[in-house]
């Protein structure tokens, strides 16, 4: 993950701890609410099983993040922007970030794994 965190800094001028916090909250929202190929997703890249673990209890979803789940992602997904805003990331930084660990994704669990997980949920293609 220290590779991805660094091309994110200096891609969007976050500080690591910004960067990972980011890196952090898109994972965890991939864990939760994506689809079955997910978890082969985050099995492949390295340091993704970290980033889940390490929010651990604190991470769990707010309320709309859990209906996320429940309608498909695309609330989830919303959630997890808001997360981002919140953490001080501006909608170029957030595509910038998204667009990183995507390709940082392809490099490890290629593009057919990325694809499926993409095409499943609602609203992430067009930060890709």
């Amino acid at each position: 993950m220290d590779a991805l965190v660094d091309r994110i800094v200096e891609r969007t001028g976050l500080d690591r701890a910004t960067a990972e916090k980011a890196i952090s909250i898109i994972v965890n929202f991939l864990n939760r609410d994506g689809p079955p190929e997910t978890k082969e997703l985050i099995d492949k890249m390295p340091g993704a099983e970290h980033m889940v673990e390490e929010r651990g209890e604190g991470g769990k979803p707010g309320l709309l993040g859990g209906l996320g789940g429940l309608m498909g992602g695309g609330m989830g997904a919303m959630a997890a922007f808001n997360e981002l805003t919140a953490a001080g990331l501006d909608m170029g930084q957030v595509q910038t970030v998204v667009k990183q660990l995507v390709a940082y994704a392809r490099e490890y669990a290629g593009d057919e794994t990325v694809d499926k997980v993409v095409q499943k949920i609602p609203g992430l293609s067009q930060f890709v």
